[in-house]
């Protein structure tokens, strides 16, 4: 059998040799594999936006509803999240309710409730709103979804006592499970002609950029809250 000459081994078969270097090339190939494959992207955060026509989108383009306008600022500061469209227009906090069983099924890992405006336009007894989202909350809590909760005001023509016991409603619910909360939805929107809609209900495209600006550092605290904020 023919041999070559190795100064550190001596005389060694060239056949062992060539399989040595064999083993040598593929166990590199292994190790530069590990080493030089880029790591596996984290699964984006799945933020569920439960809410009604004020959120899903109602008269707007697509990319001009909240959720997608939520989306784009929080991925411009650096959080990987996937925003769920959750809202259905003319839905009341019994409509929201029921469906939250269909809506957990996406497995968010934080949720944003936004129910009631159409309970307060309704004249629905507030008793009855505070009694389903409060069953919302208390569901998201058993199952590990931290929640900010976003308030909303009673039209004025209904009066200044329903108006005092609408609002208490989020007031006693931000209390009681301790969630983030902001109190009106459409706070600095809401009876500004240059942010709405023609019906004077529903926030235009700037109208949304007004309350998603607002509510980005409460949403990015919810992300935290969550574990999986992504900055």
């Amino acid at each position: 059998m023919s041999v070559q000459r190795n100064s550190f081994m001596g005389y060694v078969p060239i056949a062992r040799l060539v399989n040595a270097a064999a083993l040598v090339l593929l166990l590199n190939l292994m190790l530069g594999s590990v080493a030089g494959a880029p790591a596996r992207a984290a699964e984006p955060l799945r933020l569920l936006v439960l809410g009604d026509s004020l959120v899903s989108g109602y008269g707007l383009p697509e990319a001009d509803a909240f959720t997608a306008q939520l989306a784009r600022a929080l991925k411009a500061r650096g959080h990987a999240v996937a925003v769920l469209n959750g809202g259905v227009a003319g839905d009341t906090s019994a409509g929201g309710r029921a469906r939250l069983g269909w809506a957990l099924a996406d497995r968010p890992h934080a949720m944003i409730v936004e129910l009631g405006a159409n309970d307060g336009l309704r004249g629905l007894a507030p008793e009855a709103t505070f009694q389903n989202i409060d069953a919302i909350l208390t569901r998201a809590n058993e199952v590990g979804v931290p929640v900010l909760l976003a308030g909303m005001l009673a039209p004025p023509n209904l009066g200044s006592d329903y108006g005092r016991e609408f609002k208490d409603v989020y007031d006693r619910l931000a209390a009681k499970h301790d969630v983030l909360f902001h109190p009106f939805f459409l706070d600095g929107v809401a009876a500004d002609p240059k942010l709405n809609q023609d019906d004077g209900i529903h926030p235009n495209a700037a109208g949304v950029a007004a309350i998603v600006a607002r509510m980005l550092p409460l949403v990015e605290k919810l992300l935290a809250r969550a574990g999986r904020a992504a900055k």
